[in-house]
């Protein structure tokens, strides 16, 4: 058995026996759980037997695909759709909105991800990990792939313009991990960098219309959802915009109208508002897509009875008068009992009331008096509201989801003697960036590849700078000093050279191709991605060391 003195973190406990594990885990400050529902690691050593190792890491691992759903649903269906219809409220413009609201809303889990992970100092490695591997996943395998489908002559300054912040943005962290610690001023001017690029985006816009003499631009063409920012986190195609000529949407939308005015009840809206499932495009979809959804029905069904969703597009705003009524209890209910990981579920009001029975209390006197004094066929003037109701919720369920993502994936490092920025490049980048390959691949084969390569490049400029300035706010309010980062030696500076590398040359082969992305610079990004990803295992393993 080891010594007392070297027993300081928790990611000495495979250095003992097994049957020592458990104690050591009990009476180690650093394996208790400040955040996060479950403490993964007493799951692991003393509610399962030793010999279930291999058991317990599969049920994990499925667990964490579980909170990977979760998430994606929540960023994809309720959050990102709740922000676009706050800022078409707020009467925003498309960029402004692209590089504000919808940058948050597409880069909701990498952020709440980030946030949870840096405010954890032992965790902190695994932000860096999935912030950098996630932008080498993106730039290299994502715009790879969409190269390789649709071969296509990029817009070269909104190319060049996004490449050269997001290399500011990358140095600027490399020195902050170089250094090992960072400051208030630098983290408020590390945030002031995005701000800096929201402005250059908007004055470009505006000189580019100026000089082209229209009031509009390509971007506008989509609604509520920018070119430059139009990536979804969900794998569902159903994310993806409808990019279908006009006039067949409405032949085919008019194929399935009543010929007969018909009004549902309101029993009939309930239901039909909880059904995730669109018979007309089950019908027309491939067997895969129909697997993926069955699982994630019971999921969607759930946020539909907690979180609400406003959509500008639909001429009711998405108004469904029984179950905007029931959000109202549910909604406030559930963030009682997710936020800080129910931290306030057991709350008592002197001793006697739980918030949790006055927050239901207070959430039915309003629903109500909702229902009363509203109609089926036509949303309340106060309607907006929920949509701001629904992007607090969503917020918190990304928050509370993201926090479990971040503990699980520290017990697995323990378990499998794994270092977090490994963890955070790998399984945290890829489950936080997979949807972007899909729906950006599938924008592309619509025959919008230059949408789907600006997705690439701009979201990932406010994943990094927001994931990683908001994560040292949050951990220089709660420790009032200024933010450590542990580095993880060779690996880390593997990590961010190799994101540095692949960024330096896109910015110099893409426009010697004439800004024409064609098949072997597609070919080129995917054999990058692989060589990186070998050296970074050979590395974590030790076959490659300083």
């Amino acid at each position: 058995m080891m010594s007392e003195s070297s027993s300081d973190a928790c990611d000495l406990v495979m250095n003992y026996s097994a049957p020592e594990r458990c104690a050591f885990v009990k009476r180690t400050p650093d394996c208790s759980v400040a955040d996060g529902f479950i403490n993964y690691l007493k799951l692991a050593f003393c509610l399962l037997p030793p010999n279930l190792t291999p058991l317990t890491i599969t049920l994990c691992i499925i667990w964490l695909l579980v909170l990977f759903f979760i998430l994606g649903l929540a960023a994809s269906k309720f959050f990102c759709p709740n922000l676009s219809a706050i800022s078409s409220t707020l009467h925003l413009s498309h960029n402004v909105a692209g590089v504000t609201f919808l940058a948050l809303g597409n880069g909701a889990p990498d952020i709440f991800s980030a946030i949870a992970a840096i405010s954890r100092p032992h965790t902190a490695g695994l932000a860096v990990g999935a912030l950098f591997g996630a932008g080498i996943f993106v730039t290299t395998v994502v715009a790879g792939s969409v190269s390789l489908v649709k071969p296509f002559p990029v817009a070269s300054r909104p190319f060049l313009r996004d490449l050269v912040f997001y290399m500011i943005a990358v140095f600027w962290t490399f020195l902050i991990l170089y250094r090992g610690s960072t400051t208030l001023g630098e983290t408020l001017g590390y945030m002031g960098l995005y701000v800096l690029y929201v402005l250059t985006v908007i004055i470009s816009t505006y000189v580019y219309n100026r000089q082209k003499g229209s009031v509009t631009n390509g971007v506008q063409n989509v609604p509520h959802i920018p070119a430059e920012f139009n990536s979804s986190y969900s794998t569902d195609e159903d994310d993806v915009p409808d990019l279908i000529d006009g006039t067949v949407q409405q032949e085919y939308e008019s194929e399935y109208s009543p010929l007969l005015p018909y009004s549902e009840s309101t029993s009939e809206i309930l239901l039909s508002s909880l059904n995730p499932v669109d018979n007309r495009k089950w019908r027309r979809k491939p067997w895969t897509w129909k697997v993926l959804k069955v699982v994630k029905t019971p999921l969607e069904v759930l946020l539909l009875f907690c979180v609400p969703v406003v959509d500008p597009d639909k001429e009711d705003k998405n108004w469904r008068r029984p179950l905007n009524s029931l959000h109202l209890i549910t909604s406030p209910l559930l963030c009682v009992l997710v936020f800080q990981s129910g931290a306030y579920g057991d709350l008592m009001i002197q001793g006697e009331l739980p918030v949790w029975l006055l927050t239901l209390l207070l959430g039915m006197f309003l629903a109500a008096i909702v229902f009363c004094n509203t109609t089926n066929d036509h949303p309340p003037k106060y309607h907006p509201l929920f949509a701001l109701l629904g992007f607090v919720v969503s917020a918190v369920l990304i928050s509370a989801a993201a926090s479990e993502v971040v503990s699980l994936l520290h017990m697995l490092g323990v378990v499998l003697s794994l270092s977090n920025t490994v963890l955070g490049l790998t399984l945290l980048a890829w489950g936080n960036s997979i949807g972007d390959c899909f729906s950006d691949i599938t924008i592309a084969r619509q025959g919008y590849p230059r949408m789907a390569i600006a997705a690439c490049f701009g979201g990932i400029i406010f994943n990094m700078l927001f994931g990683v300035g908001l994560g040292c706010l949050v951990q220089m309010c709660t420790t009032h000093s200024f933010v450590q980062f542990e580095s993880q030696g060779l690996l880390t500076w593997i990590l961010a050279g190799s994101l540095g590398l692949s960024l330096v040359l896109s910015f110099i082969i893409v426009p010697l191709s004439q800004f024409h992305l064609g098949r072997s610079y597609g070919i080129f990004l995917l054999i990058f991605y692989s060589i990186f990803l070998v050296i970074a295992l050979l590395t974590e393993f030790g076959k490659i060391h300083s």
